[in-house]
């Protein structure tokens, strides 16, 4: 019974030891976890750090929750003026979403992994439905074209080389910074940092970043939800301030010439 003991101790040390020495040390901390929108936001930056295994290649995803998306789709009428013409109602994409890989991510990642993770553009295509579209080829046209309007309005974005890698003895830091555009609504984002080898997604690890309105800035957005009518009201007076204090100021300059 002794002996049987003792080989039942030795083998679970076994185990833990080669499950210890086959996990990869890998962490992540963004340095903004709470951004606060006021009237004197114009966007931020955010930073992500930590450390991973030596010689693991790195993806770093920030993106929204999965939801709703619609655009305006625009056509000729008649052959002469464009107008807008119906709307396309995206489903499954993120309101946000930037992705930074230590290498070229086709050369990094299996596209088998890339949809399973939803890393990069290709994979988001796949899982996103459009609404509505006649065929495949249509969709990832459609898909393509909200895909360039979301890096216009810098709400998406990959890039290639910009995690900066450091040896640190027996573990390997790395370090990303990324502007972070006012554009983006509030709510909650998730950053995830994958540790790749072989092509393949070893662990992964998740920080947040919370976003949300103060102030000022909230009081008007609630009251624009809830009270639309007092909201116009006062939205009104205030551009007649606005402009009445503009024409003074016109007045004690000696008005336009």
């Amino acid at each position: 019974m002794r002996l049987k003991t003792v080989l039942i101790i030795a083998c679970a040390v076994f185990v833990l030891v080669l499950n210890g020495a086959a996990s990869a040390k890998l962490t992540a901390t963004a340095n903004h976890d709470h951004i606060k929108i006021d009237f004197f936001y114009h966007g931020s930056s955010v930073s992500v750090r930590g450390v991973s295994d030596p010689g693991s290649d790195l993806i770093i995803k920030i993106a929204s929750a999965d939801g709703h998306q619609a655009l305006r789709q625009k056509g000729k009428v008649a052959g002469l003026l464009w107008m807008n013409v119906g709307e396309l109602k995206f489903e499954h994409v993120p309101s946000m979403y930037s992705l930074h890989c230590s290498k070229k991510i086709t050369d990094i990642l299996d596209p088998g992994e890339m949809e399973k993770y939803a890393i990069g553009y290709e994979a988001m295509d796949k899982k996103a439905t459009i609404q509505p579209v006649a065929n495949d080829s249509e969709k990832t046209k459609w898909f393509n074209e909200f895909v360039k309007f979301k890096e216009d309005s810098k709400l998406y974005s990959e890039t290639t080389g910009d995690i900066l890698l450091t040896a640190n003895g027996q573990e390997q830091d790395y370090y990303v910074l990324t502007p972070w555009p006012y554009q983006a609504m509030p709510g909650d984002y998730t950053v995830t940092v994958y540790a790749v080898r072989d092509k393949k997604v070893v662990e992964k690890a998740e920080s947040r970043v919370f976003v949300e309105q103060v102030g000022l800035v909230k009081s008007f957005a609630t009251m624009a939800k809830n009270s639309s009518v007092l909201y116009g009201t006062i939205s009104i007076v205030v551009a007649l301030v606005a402009g009445f204090g503009v024409g003074l100021i016109f007045r004690k300059g000696g008005g336009a010439h």
